[in-house]
């Protein structure tokens, strides 16, 4: 058997394993978290040099080399219980401002971040906590300073994983405004090569790009009466939890290679190798650079959609590209206008699809398995992604504790779309992506509750699918539909549940819903919990 062949078919192996947007964090034991005889304090010297401006990257507030670097007492500590019930709606609003100053052949990253935010909720806040995602891998981020409101830094700071908190000077009352400053270094991680074994991550840098995902510390989400909610990493699926946010950012380049190109969710604008980008009511601010991506635009309506492409891959990524576009234009139609004016999609050099805010990631894999025809990877994951800047990005929920809400809702959107689009492979779409598999589970469990990505994928994704076919064929189009409108213009910019969910159903149609509910949705364990 000669080699395309052999790798053609390892490639159908793995994608006959995989799903859009079920990233892997590097595994637990890895991650250098020690145990509790042995916990572990990273504190950050006085001696730490401030680095020096680079002369182009004016944008960015340098530190004072003559006022004293605090010391940083983070303490490491053991992860922390998960969660077992899901998040409610977000009461602090946030406006991030991030300067960065980017060195890609070096693979890093300065960053000066101050994050606003106000206390809606109608409890007094005694301390703030941060989702510190680029933590999971040891030694990517290395904070210089924390800085509150007047100068004064924060008193003892934990760091556990992803979760670092400390308190605040001063409680914040509700209604009342504040700000943290934060200096910190990123060293990106390089990524593993995919394989059919191991799903390989998203943040980090290959040979072919680095890419940007959940790289800032944010404030996680808190809700009023229980307190701030962060859930633990896992082998499948998401776990954060992501308040709609306003971003601000300053990219700077330092010596970058000829060509490169930026790939991010909102327009640039600047010159001479300083960037600024604006991004409102999002979750996430993603982006990804390579000296390699070639682009192609599409316009649709308002919308420029761009296609971030490797030069070998552009038949392909005109196809995704025109394919995104197509969705968008249906989607909005179905459930409500997108609320960005840039879509960028982005080929990954890693194996899997994954969903940002105005941003999304196809496999390489994809565009290498492209036919010339919709049947296939390349467009079923272009339109799931393409439905998460919907049920994600404008409807957010708990990824760690209701994945179905929205990755059984992206999934359903792609029968849509080939339902819609190319009617004639509409059966062809549930031989391919559901039936194949037998799937079978409740698809209202956790993420934790799996300990494997097939029963994962089955039960989250293809039993949501059929379990949303199922609603549909009971309710009727007008029913359906008019809920799922509703639904977004609702939710939107909230953490939305299941109950959500149902309760709105439940205005939309009189028909007993009970039967469908008993085959797709099961109870809690006994103890409440899935751990």
């Amino acid at each position: 058997m000669n080699r395309p062949i052999l790798l053609t078919l390892l490639s159908l192996t793995w994608l006959a394993m995989a799903g859009a947007c079920a990233r892997l964090p590097v595994p637990l034991a890895q991650t250098g978290i020690p145990p509790a005889a042995t916990q572990a304090t990273r504190g950050i010297p006085a001696s730490t040099p401030t680095p020096s401006p680079d002369p182009a990257f004016t944008a960015i507030p340098t530190v004072d080399p003559t006022l004293p670097t605090p010391t940083l007492q983070v303490t490491r500590s053991l992860l922390p219980a998960r969660t077992a019930e899901p998040a409610g709606d977000t009461a602090i609003k946030s406006q991030y401002t991030l300067a960065v100053s980017f060195d890609y052949l070096a693979h890093h990253l300065a960053v000066n971040e101050t994050v606003h935010f106000t206390n809606a909720s109608g409890d007094t806040i005694s301390s703030l906590v941060f989702d510190v995602e680029p933590d999971v891998y040891p030694g990517d981020i290395t904070f210089k300073s924390i800085t509150l409101p007047g100068g004064a830094t924060p008193g003892k700071v934990s760091l556990s994983v992803n979760r670092m908190s400390f308190p605040l000077a001063s409680p914040l009352s509700p209604g009342q405004g504040s700000s943290v400053s934060l200096v910190y270094d990123l060293a990106l991680p390089a990524l593993p090569p995919p394989s059919h074994s191991i799903r390989s991550a998203v943040f980090g840098y290959t040979a072919n790009q680095a890419n940007l995902v959940d790289w800032f510390p944010y404030l996680a989400l808190y809700q009023p009466g229980k307190g701030w909610i962060i859930h633990d990493p896992w082998f499948n699926g998401e776990h954060q939890v992501y308040p709609s946010a306003d971003f601000d950012v300053t990219l700077a380049l330092v010596n970058p290679p000829a060509g490169l190109v930026i790939a991010a969710p909102a327009a640039a604008q600047g010159e001479g190798g300083a960037w600024h980008y604006t991004l409102a009511h999002a979750r996430t601010f993603a982006w990804s650079a390579s000296p390699l991506y070639k682009t192609l635009t599409q316009q649709v309506g308002d919308v420029q959609v761009t296609s971030y492409v490797f030069p070998l891959d552009q038949r392909a990524g005109q196809a995704a590209l025109e394919d995104t576009a197509a969705a968008m234009t249906l989607y909005a139609s179905l459930f409500g206008p997108y609320q960005h004016t840039s879509l960028s999609v982005v080929e990954g050099d890693f194996a899997d699809g994954m969903e940002y805010d105005g941003l999304f990631f196809l496999s390489k894999t994809f565009y290498n398995l492209y036919d010339g025809t919709p049947r296939g990877y390349l467009t079923t994951i272009a339109v799931h992604e393409t439905a998460h800047q919907w049920f994600f990005g404008q409807v957010g929920s708990d990824q760690a504790m209701e994945p179905w809400l929205d990755e059984a809702l992206a999934t359903y959107c792609e029968a849509i779309f080939y339902e819609r689009t190319y009617p004639g492979l509409a059966s062809w779409w549930w031989s391919f992506r559901v039936n194949f598999y037998r799937p079978s589970g409740m698809i209202n469990q956790p993420i934790y509750a799996f300990t494997g990505f097939e029963p994962y994928r089955n039960a989250i994704y293809l039993r949501g699918a059929e379990f949303l076919d199922a609603v549909r064929r009971q309710t009727g189009d007008a029913a359906f539909f008019g809920f799922l409108k509703d639904y977004v213009a609702r939710e939107q910019d909230r953490i939305a549940t299941g109950q959500d969910f149902f309760d709105l159903l439940s205005a939309h149609t009189k028909v007993d819903l009970a039967p469908i509910k008993s085959l797709y949705f099961g109870a809690l364990p006994p103890n409440g919990s899935w751990r």
